[in-house]
């Protein structure tokens, strides 16, 4: 077996000192994140309000998100990764410290869509920052790691959070808003922007000009991209039901949310403690093949979910999608900054970021739908399936090409490029 200390050593070396300190930021932000978790409880044990309008509320944060995505990958190409970030995290601080105060509930659901807005604008800045920071040969092992400070964030705030919650709700929104600003502040004082010139063509005989300004549009236009984004969707959307098909599953077998909660922990607990020596085994390895099997791995996983009875079982399953989820983000994320050219990571990254959204959005309504017309198993079954379609279309897709791995427009030259 691998010492571990080497493992980590071997994983943290050789990175800029622009991406520790850009993944510091994600830790603090994810520590101190909160609001979104518990949102739902505050609404209904604390305000009194419905499940109705807690869902409603909800979906409201998610369709934020989902008009920021390309929102802020526009604002981190055209404005800048940096200053995009700092609007982004300074009106989420706001936004969370306000809700803490509002009562109102047609102010509760504006300031829950603003902080799903200003949460998700972020995040292609953030992408597209890490790209810039880190050499193509690193990224795959630093969007791991930064996926892992992800985890581990999430981890301390989901276990903090109850007895923080236990001195009143009020505090627990504002510390959130706090950790949000401090993020902001690493990122204010230790990050530099990163975003490139804009790309020159050199033509024979006529003066260097400007390359032209790479769109939405054209992004939408990258058949290749737009592929992985569509395949991406369809294995958000059975992602999705790890948080709708998986409690209610387990719900019709007689078990509680207590049982639930143990099951689904060993997800996060497997990420913290597996994302580095996973990390070292999939490094420099064929991107198209760690999608496939990240994609068969997640559907197996959830397809094994109908076989699922008991609570050792049913965290077995877990068990199972978490190793696909381990190799399959980090490696989709590499695989978007080597498709993308560097001066057009944001929009990349932030139509990427939108199939999140989108899947965020629609996959519990799917899920629900299916489970009451046709049962959880055939949920699962079908997850399975999409699982293995996803698998084969990244085969397909991505294909190696004599040997080059993913090949894409990101492999052009940052500065300058020569027509003839």
């Amino acid at each position: 077996m691998a010492d571990p200390r080497r493992a980590v050593r071997e994983a943290v070396a050789g990175l800029p000192s622009g991406f520790w300190w850009l993944w510091t930021s994600t830790l603090v932000n994810r520590v101190g994140s909160f609001v979104v978790t518990f949102l739902s409880l505050y609404l209904t044990v604390q305000r009194g309000y419905s499940a109705s309008y807690a869902g409603l509320v909800a979906s409201l944060f998610g369709l934020g998100g989902m008009i920021a995505s390309p929102v802020g990958g526009t604002l981190a190409d055209r404005w800048g990764r940096r200053p995009t970030m700092l609007a982004a995290q300074l009106a989420s601080a706001a936004s969370t410290a306000a809700l803490g105060f509002a009562r109102n509930p047609v102010a509760i659901a504006a300031l829950v869509f603003a902080l799903g807005f200003a949460v998700q604008a972020s995040r292609p800045a953030i992408q597209a920052m890490l790209s810039d920071l880190v050499p193509g040969e690193d990224r795959q092992r630093a969007f791991s790691l930064n996926y892992w400070a992800i985890n581990i964030g999430f981890s301390v705030a989901s276990l903090s959070a109850g007895l923080i919650a236990a001195h009143g709700f009020l505090l627990l929104f504002l510390l959130d808003a706090a950790t949000t600003l401090l993020c902001a502040v690493v990122v204010f004082v230790k990050l530099p922007e990163t975003r490139p010139a804009e790309p020159v063509v050199l033509t024979a005989g006529a003066e260097p000009r400007a390359e032209p300004r790479t769109g939405t549009r054209e992004v939408l236009r990258d058949r290749r991209f737009m592929g992985l984004v569509g395949l991406n969707l369809l294995l958000a959307g059975i992602f999705a039901q790890t948080g709708i098909g998986l409690p209610i599953a387990m719900g019709q077998d007689g078990m509680n949310s207590t049982d639930f909660g143990v099951v689904i922990s060993v997800n996060g607990i497997l990420i913290v403690l597996l994302q580095i020596p996973l990390t070292q085994l999939v490094t420099r390895r064929s991107p198209a093949r760690l999608l496939s099997f990240g994609a068969l791995l997640f559907g197996a996983g959830l397809g094994l979910t109908g076989f699922a009875g008991s609570i050792p079982v049913y965290a077995l399953t877990v068990c199972v999608w978490t190793m696909g989820e381990i190799i399959y983000m980090p490696t989709s994320s590499a695989a978007v900054a080597k498709l993308s050219p560097p001066h057009a990571r944001g929009r990349y990254s932030g139509i990427m970021g939108l199939s999140w959204s989108v899947a965020n959005f629609t996959g519990p309504l799917l899920g629900g739908f299916v489970i009451d017309h046709a049962g959880t198993g055939a949920l699962w079954a079908g997850c399975a399936v999409i699982g293995a379609v996803a698998a084969a279309g990244f085969l397909t897709l991505l294909r190696e090409r004599s040997g080059a791995g993913v090949v894409g427009a990101g492999e052009v030259s940052e500065g300058v490029k020569v027509a003839g």
